[in-house]
């Protein structure tokens, strides 16, 4: 199979939030040089049809397929004074799924999401919790802005313009998905311009947190001491090929979860790792990521181990360190 690294595929649906989406998505593209695919997606069930051979009758879609060509087209024209080639195609099949099998020749995938959370986000028909855990490529998921930088704008207001991407903030833990997306935010920071900081978070503090049962004897300043080395390791480690680009380092006590949230008010960017294991057991993501998806204000970049492949064929991943 062609693939086809310069391509940003974007799922809409005529909703303002997947709007918002394509206009990250657009952005996105004209920055790196890469070409635009938007999607539109359904699925039709059939039903059971009052027939004495006991047949099934199928919806005539030709209405619903005129409107996702009404939904393409408004995509288009939203983003042709941009400048980037742009690609529309109707897909029919459920939306995650359809965007999960197309992931495997993009360089990103982007969705919209309202961001209310709740349970429903949880299901694994929900493009926006299901995409990040599955593709494979890296995944942003960008939700939807209201008045004050609050998540959950109503469809009817006006949307906010999306702003350039100068703040990334990558979430570190040391694991390979978290080494992975370290690269992909260094790939992200010079490409935008950006400013890069790494953070870690250790959840040390007295009384809380999932090392509060450290005993009292125990130096809580020379745990955050030690992490603070080891992220100092593994940024330098992924630098050594970006001469001259600078990445802020920070280890706070704190779940990494927590604190990412928190840096997304004042970033443009979150970068987090997540296993993507996938299937219900594993909540489709890792307890980090699925907390940062939920409740982050700014767009949020997932990339799972899935995206492996991907970023040694783009070359983030140096021949000498793939296993």
């Amino acid at each position: 199979m062609t693939h086809h690294d310069d391509v940003v595929l974007v799922g809409v649906d005529g909703s303002a939030a997947s709007l918002h989406a394509l206009d990250w998505a657009a952005a996105q593209a004209q920055v790196h040089g890469r070409r635009l695919q938007v999607v539109c997606s359904y699925s039709l069930p059939s039903f059971t049809a009052a027939s004495l051979d006991g047949g099934y009758a199928a919806l005539d879609d030709s209405a619903i397929q005129e409107g996702a060509r009404a939904v393409l087209a408004e995509a288009q024209a939203r983003v042709a004074t941009l400048g980037v080639p742009v690609t529309a195609t109707v897909a029919t099949g459920d939306a995650a799924g359809v965007l999960v099998e197309m992931s495997h020749d993009v360089a990103l995938a982007v969705v919209g999401t309202r961001g209310r959370g709740g349970f429903a986000d949880r299901l694994l028909g929900t493009v926006s919790s299901a995409l990040p855990a599955h593709a494979f490529c890296p995944t942003v998921v960008v939700p939807l802005r209201g008045p004050d930088n609050a998540r959950g704008a109503v469809d009817d207001a006006p949307l906010e313009p999306v702003a350039p991407v100068r703040r990334i903030v990558v979430g570190i833990d040391g694991s390979p998905q978290a080494d992975l997306a370290l690269r992909c935010a260094i790939t992200e920071a010079k490409a935008w311009g950006a400013e890069l900081t790494a953070v870690a978070g250790v959840p040390v503090g007295s009384g809380t947190g999932i090392l509060a049962w450290l005993p009292a004897a125990v130096d809580h300043e020379q745990v955050l001491a030690d992490a603070a080395e080891g992220l100092n390791v593994v940024v330098d480690r992924a630098l050594a090929d970006h001469p001259g680009l600078t990445v802020r380092r920070h280890v706070l006590d704190g779940t990494g979860a927590e604190l990412l949230t928190e840096f997304s008010t004042a970033t443009d960017l979150i970068v987090v790792g997540s296993r993507g294991r996938g299937g219900f057991a594993g909540l489709l993501l890792g307890s980090t990521s699925q907390a940062v998806l939920h409740h982050a204000v700014c767009p949020v970049m997932v990339v799972t181990s899935r995206c492996k492949q991907f970023a040694e064929r783009t070359g983030e991943v140096p021949p000498e360190r793939r296993v």
